[in-house]
C-alpha cells in the first residue's frame, strides 16, 4: 500500500531548511542561451559511468528501477549507470551535503516541489537543450509533466509519473440511497451537495462517513498531506496559497471570502463529527463508504471492493472542481560531466514501456500518452483515466512554484490543522497569510537569482 507519507517524499522533513527563491514560470520553454548541457555528443571512449541517486521509497519502485538499470546497461555500453540508493528519511540533508561538497551524483531524484530551490542554488543544470534533442519526446509528455519543472522560464526536472486526487466511493450505497453520482470531471458534487449527503449516510447508519485522511498526529507526521490534499479546496473556491501573478503576498487570495466560506464549509464536517479518524482501515472496512485521497489508494481499495469502487471529482467549492498534481522528478546536475550521457539513461526511462513498468510498480500515473495508451487503468475507459483527464484538462494544479513553498505549506497546514481543531477559520488564515509575508519580506522577496 502506498501511503501519502511516503508518497510526498522528503519535503516534511525540510520544511523549514529551504526557504529560497521566486522566479517560477510553468511557460513553454526551448533552448536558450547559455544552456549547453546537452549539445549532441557523449564525449570521451565508451563506455561513460554515470552515478544516479534514488530515494528508497516503496520496495517496488526500487526493485522496477534496480531492473531498468540493468536492462539499460546490459542494452547498450556508450553509458553506464551506478544506481545508489539513499534512505528517504535522511535524503535531503545528503543532497544538502553532498552539493555543500561538491559531491552530488550526476542523477538526482527530487520530490516535485524541491525543484525549485535546487535550481535557483545552482544544483541542477537546465534540460531545453537535452529536449531540443529529443522533440517527440517532450510532444509526448503529459501537460502537468511540463508544467511542473519548470522554472524561471527553463525545465529543470523530468517525472516518469504524476499524482492526483480524487473521491473514492461505493455507487451500490449511493445508489441506494438516491445520491447522484456524477459522470466526469465537469460533474462534480457542490459542496452543498456532498454535505447534504455526508448526512444522508450518517442518517443510513454510517456514523462517520468521510474518510479524509487526517488525524491528530497528521501535522507532525505528514505535514505536507494538509497542502497537497486540500489546497484544491482553496483552488477550487477561487483562491490560492500565493498571489502567483507576483508571489509576494498570500494577502487577499488565501484568506479571501471565498475561502474562508469553503474552508467553514470544510470545518463542519470536523465540528459535526462526519470525518473518520480511522485513516488505515476506514474506507477499506466499510466504516466509511467516501474515502478523499489519491490514485497511490487504488490496489488496495479495489483489493477490497473489486466491484463496488468509483472514482470521482473532488467536490467543487466554486466554479470547478480543482485537484492536485506533481510528484518525483529526475534531475541532471551542476556536478554532471556529459549532459548527453545522463539525458541518455533519462529519456530510456521515459520510453512508453519503461513508464509503464513504474506506473504499474506503485500505481502512479503514466507521465507520457504512449504509456497511458498501453495502460488499462489509465487508458481512456479505464477505473482510473479520470486522474489523466485532470491532468490534462486544467483541472490539476501545480503546488506554487517557488522555493519559499516549504514556507507556505506549513503555514496553510497550521491553519488547517487549527481549523480543525475549531479555531475561527478567519483567524486562522490570517495568521497563516502573516506568517508567509513575514516569510517573504524577511527573504527579500526571493530574488529572481542567486545572491
Amino acid at each position: 500500500m502506498r501511503t501519502y507519507r511516503t508518497f510526498c517524499g522528503v519535503i516534511a522533513a525540510t520544511i523549514c531548511s529551504c526557504l529560497l527563491v521566486n522566479g517560477c514560470s510553468s511557460g513553454q520553454s526551448s533552448a536558450t542561451p547559455g544552456d549547453t548541457t546537452c549539445d549532441g555528443t557523449i564525449e570521451g571512449p565508451a563506455p561513460t559511468y554515470i552515478t544516479v541517486w534514488f530515494h528508497t521509497g516503496q520496495p517496488s519502485e526500487r526493485q522496477t528501477l534496480g531492473r531498468q538499470v540493468a536492462a539499460f546497461n546490459a542494452a547498450q555500453r556508450q553509458v553506464q549507470v551506478k544506481l545508489i540508493d539513499i534512505p528517504e528519511a535522511g535524503y535531503a540533508a545528503q543532497v544538502r551535503s553532498a552539493a555543500a561538497t561538491g559531491n552530488l551524483p550526476d542523477v538526482l531524484d527530487f520530490d516535485g516541489p524541491h525543484l525549485y530551490n535546487y535550481a535557483w542554488t545552482g544544483k541542477l543544470k537546465p534540460l531545453d537543450s537535452c529536449f531540443a534533442r529529443s522533440p517527440g519526446l517532450r510532444a509526448d509528455l503529459l501537460p502537468s509533466i511540463v508544467r511542473q519543472g519548470m522554472y524561471a522560464g527553463r525545465m529543470y526536472g523530468i517525472g516518469t509519473f504524476d499524482s492526483g486526487l480524487g473521491l473514492y466511493v461505493h455507487p451500490s450505497i449511493l445508489r441506494r440511497l438516491g445520491v447522484r453520482i456524477p459522470i466526469g470531471v465537469n460533474d462534480a458534487w457542490t459542496a452543498s451537495e456532498f454535505t447534504a449527503m455526508l448526512h444522508k449516510l450518517r442518517n443510513a447508519g454510517y456514523r462517520q462517513p468521510l474518510d479524509l485522511q487526517v488525524t491528530d498526529a497528521t501535522l507532525a507526521q505528514a505535514p505536507e498531506w494538509w497542502s497537497y490534499g486540500f489546497a484544491p479546496v482553496v483552488w477550487s473556491a477561487g483562491g490560492d496559497l500565493i498571489n502567483r501573478s507576483t508571489y509576494r503576498t498570500a494577502q487577499g487570495v488565501l484568506n479571501s471570502p471565498s475561502v474562508i466560506q469553503a474552508l467553514t464549509v470544510m470545518q463542519s464536517w470536523f465540528r459535526d463529527g462526519l470525518v473518520n479518524p480511522n485513516v488505515a482501515t476506514s474506507f477499506a472496512s466499510g466504516q466509511a463508504p467516501i474515502s478523499w485521497v489519491g490514485h497511490w489508494m487504488y490496489g488496495s481499495y479495489h483489493k477490497a471492493f473489486p466491484h463496488d469502487l468509483q472514482i470521482v471529482p473532488l467536490p467543487r467549492f466554486g466554479a470547478q472542481p480543482s485537484s492536485g498534481m506533481g510528484s518525483w522528478q529526475w534531475g541532471i546536475t551542476s556536478n554532471a560531466m556529459d549532459g548527453d550521457a545522463a539525458w541518455r539513461f533519462l529519456s530510456y526511462l521515459l520510453q512508453p514501456a519503461q513508464v509503464l513498468q513504474m506506473s504499474n510498480a506503485n500505481g502512479s500515473i503514466p507521465a507520457t500518452l504512449g504509456a497511458v495508451r498501453l495502460s488499462p487503468a489509465f487508458a481512456p475507459g479505464g477505473p482510473e483515466h479520470i486522474y489523466v483527464q485532470q491532468l490534462q484538462d486544467g483541472i490539476a494544479r501545480p503546488r506554487p512554484q517557488t522555493p519559499a513553498y516549504p514556507a507556505i505549506s506549513l503555514a496553510f497546514a497550521t491553519a488547517l490543522a487549527r481549523i480543525r481543531q475549531g479555531e475561527d477559520v478567519r483567524q486562522a488564515l490570517d495568521t497563516a497569510v502573516r506568517q508567509i509575508d513575514a516569510n517573504l519580506a524577511a527573504n527579500r522577496y526571493y530574488p529572481a537569482s542567486s545572491p
